[in-house]
């Protein structure tokens, strides 16, 4: 054998080596609620809402799993990742629920061709892995309700919780902040239903299509 084609031969071996010893990714998401709406406990509100997009910075609009050591530093898992980014998966997750729960005229994305009354958007800025003497899963999130038509914000409202981990693999986090996003969702829900039973909307206006 050649000089050459053994440096050839030692270097296809080594990137086999390589390919051979690489981790594969393991991929997570959110439990996302039922796209069927149920028997509202409750009155309807005549209102059309319009799910907006959910901002953040970078980290969260990218599917690695963020860690952060005592609420400084932060990093990112390489191999363990989400379906989405976080703010598109916590994004369906509102939608799905207000939809569903019923107590809405109707539910929209932004995205669709329906103006809408309301327009619901946010932002997100904690959505991670906290270590520290226990670890904890932290989700930190603001929404806000704007009046289409007058252009105002007329509701708002900050989550901010830390739910226990239990356990020390990335799966432990991703149940936790799994149930955070749950929590919030219900707060988030029960905070609109509880502004529209305290402001009665005018007679409804049919979806602009």
């Amino acid at each position: 054998m050649s000089l050459r084609h053994l440096h050839i031969f030692l270097f296809c071996a080594l990137f086999v080596a390589g390919c051979g010893a690489a981790r594969p990714a393991k991929y997570h998401q959110l439990t996302v609620p039922g796209d069927n709406a149920a028997d509202p406990h409750g009155d309807v509100y005549p209102v059309t809402l319009v799910m907006g997009p959910l901002m953040s910075s970078h980290l969260y609009r990218e599917d690695h799993i963020v860690y952060s050591s005592n609420g400084e530093d932060m990093g990112i898992y390489e191999y363990e990742r989400w379906v989405e980014p976080p703010t598109e998966m916590i994004q369906e997750v509102l939608f799905r629920a207000l939809r569903s729960s019923g107590r809405f005229r109707s539910v929209y994305a932004q995205r669709s061709s329906v103006r809408g009354d309301y327009l619901l958007r946010g932002r997100l800025y904690d959505f991670k892995e906290i270590n520290g003497s226990s670890m904890a899963a932290r989700v930190s999130l603001e929404l806000e309700l704007r009046d289409i038509k007058t252009g105002n914000t007329v509701w708002t409202h900050h989550y901010n919780h830390d739910e226990p981990v239990s356990g020390k693999k990335v799966s432990a986090v991703v149940a936790a902040l799994n149930r955070n996003v749950q929590r919030a969702t219900s707060e988030f829900t029960a905070s609109l239903i509880e502004y529209f039973s305290a402001h009665p909307a005018p007679a409804p206006s049919p979806a602009a299509q």
